[in-house]
């Protein structure tokens, strides 16, 4: 399985998805992502948050999250919110609240930290990912989720 191809997206499971981004190569992932295809891949991605997210880690967490993916083909940046409260996450795109946590990070570091096959905190300290706020929060995402591993 190393055809990146979008239009497949739907048919793999997140484990299947992240031994994908692992064993595609970072400059075949950069032109998918600058490509028309874009929009697919993160819809495809943000749509499955609310399904990999753990209730029961999630505690009192009340926050919303902006996930600023940067190196649209427009040379803008495409921003998903992702809004956990009461037990519950949900994902809006265009964002509709403030954020207590705003993430930043180009569309291979992107997939890469979704999929399991990055380093968040590695990922910050090297400034491939920027984070505005609740440090805290940004630290406890991982926790928050089922993140597949490859």
């Amino acid at each position: 399985m190393t055809d990146f191809d979008p239009a497949n997206f739907a048919n793999y499971g997140p484990k299947e998805f992240a031994q994908l981004v692992k064993s595609t190569p970072d400059d075949k992932i950069a032109e998918v992502m600058s490509g028309d295809l874009r929009g697919k891949v993160l819809s495809e991605v943000f749509g499955r948050m609310p399904s990999l997210f753990r209730d029961d880690r999630a505690g009192a967490t009340n926050a919303v999250i902006h996930w600023n993916i940067t190196g649209r083909p427009d040379g803008g940046t495409d921003t998903y919110e992702i809004a956990i409260a009461d037990g519950a996450c949900t994902v809006n795109e265009p964002p509709q609240h403030d954020p207590k946590l705003s993430l930043t990070m180009g569309p291979v570091e992107f997939l890469k930290i979704v999929s399991g096959g990055a380093n968040p905190v590695m990922m910050f300290m090297t400034g491939k990912l920027k984070a505005k706020g609740d440090l805290g929060l940004a630290a406890n995402i991982a926790n928050l989720f089922d993140i597949p591993k490859a």
